[in-house]
């Protein structure tokens, strides 16, 4: 991911979000989220960042950016473990089911397996089945762990889903 995409980046956020939640969180907090503000972050994210997150992309036959995924060191609280996480893997609600997030996911985790991390950790909400059958699709499963996400004063459940890689 460059500068350059992260007005495409946060646009395809922001639709994922509002497409893949609707009806899991407060449609209130779907409508007010903000293209414009999602780019500024993308941008100061990139350009002060440490370096431990990983942003790719994913295009289409005429270069048009359609998927974006993020990872890095597995976050738990405040500590960086050994583990990777998946941060976040969203398609363009036009371009779901074409293949991009597959690729991103693949090459994210060979990214992390190449890096030598043991596992590929990731958080997705509880009633998002759609999300959860992607994920056990590439070979991840719920491993017990979960933790509520609150959104505009609503407890949204998460699920840890864990992967080990290959070395």
């Amino acid at each position: 991911m460059t500068l350059a995409d992260c007005d495409r980046v946060a646009e395809i956020r922001v639709r994922g979000w509002q497409s893949a939640y609707q009806c899991l969180i407060p449609q209130s907090y779907l409508d007010g989220l903000s293209v414009a503000e999602d780019a500024e972050r993308r941008r100061a994210h990139l350009t002060r960042g440490d370096g431990s997150k990983v942003d790719l992309v994913a295009e289409d036959a005429h270069g048009e950016v359609v998927a974006w995924a993020c990872h890095g060191p597995y976050r738990d609280g405040e500590v960086r473990t050994s583990d990777a996480e998946l941060y976040a893997i969203y398609v363009h609600p036009d371009h779901v089911g074409q293949g991009a997030g597959q690729a991103l996911l693949a090459e994210s985790v060979a990214r992390c397996s190449a890096a030598g991390r043991d596992r590929l950790l990731l958080w997705v909400l509880k009633e998002n089945s759609r999300a959860r059958r992607f994920y056990e699709r590439a070979g991840f499963h719920a491993d017990g762990a979960e933790e509520p996400f609150e959104v505009e004063g609503v407890t949204v459940p998460e699920v840890r889903y864990a992967r080990p890689l290959p070395h």
